[in-house]
């Protein structure tokens, strides 16, 4: 039986951007497909267009709206932990898309007979607001995913970083991070998925159109204060500052 895949859509206010989204997974060509949109009780046309989106599906997809408050995206996203019925669970949120019709299906094959691999990762490309290819990511997916990888930073974006929902539910968003608590529970759940002695498989695919105006793009410094904050966590105060150091020798190469 081939698995089933949540893609769990964050939104709040999000009527400029959310129909892309919803089009993008309406058009995936796989069934097993559970689109699961949480709303933080949005002001202005979203909930229109996701019932819109839900009474004129004609796909086999199944769609799940949850509108109700929340303390803000992390707080919504372990929601979605806690509520999707997928194999595995992978976050795109409004404005973010996925990258062709076929990209769930060709994930679905990763299936070894019914042997699934802890997480698959690959490519993300960075659209503009208009959906237009900006460029790849500055950080490209490392060919093995272990739990020293992000030292280098953020190395596979959030939005094409599938799991396991099993594991992930072990793994929940911290909420004392407001910008960055993707990168902590990224490298908790590869920590998690090796202990266990899990795979973890680089599709080698582009997996996601990422829109550039995301969040944490909007909040840069607090962002990158919170990722040093979590890297000392994970990895130690003086592995962290010399990899920063090496950050800024490598920024001052690239000009």
């Amino acid at each position: 039986m081939k698995p089933l895949f949540t893609i769990a859509t964050v939104t709040y206010n999000a009527e400029a951007t959310i129909e892309r989204t919803l089009k993008s997974v309406a058009l995936q060509d796989y069934a097993g497909i559970e689109h699961l949109i949480v709303d933080g009780c949005s002001k202005d046309r979203t909930l229109s267009l996701v019932k819109q989106y839900i009474e004129e599906n004609k796909t086999p997809h199944s769609i799940r709206l949850i509108s109700e408050p929340d303390k803000g995206l992390y707080d919504a996203m372990n929601k979605a932990l806690r509520k999707a019925k997928g194999d595995y669970i992978v976050f795109l949120n409004a404005g973010d898309c996925l990258r062709n019709s076929d990209t769930v299906s060709l994930l679905a094959q990763y299936d070894e007979n019914g042997s699934l691999p802890a997480i698959l990762y690959g490519n993300t490309h960075l659209v503009d607001n208009e959906g237009h290819f900006l460029r790849l990511r500055r950080l490209s997916p490392p060919e093995r995913l272990t739990p020293d990888s992000f030292l280098d930073g953020m190395l596979v974006c959030h939005q094409s970083f599938y799991v396991r929902t099993d594991i992930a539910r072990q793994e929940l968003y911290d909420l004392r991070y407001r910008y960055s608590a993707d990168f902590d529970w990224c490298i908790r759940i590869i920590q998690r998925a090796t202990r266990l002695g899990l795979k973890i498989v680089n599709t080698h695919l582009v997996l996601t159109d990422y829109l550039n105006e995301g969040l944490t793009t909007r909040n840069h410094h607090a962002s990158l204060l919170e990722r040093f904050r979590i890297m000392t966590r994970h990895y130690g105060w003086i592995p962290t500052i010399i990899r920063h150091i090496w950050f800024v020798v490598r920024a001052i190469i690239k000009k």
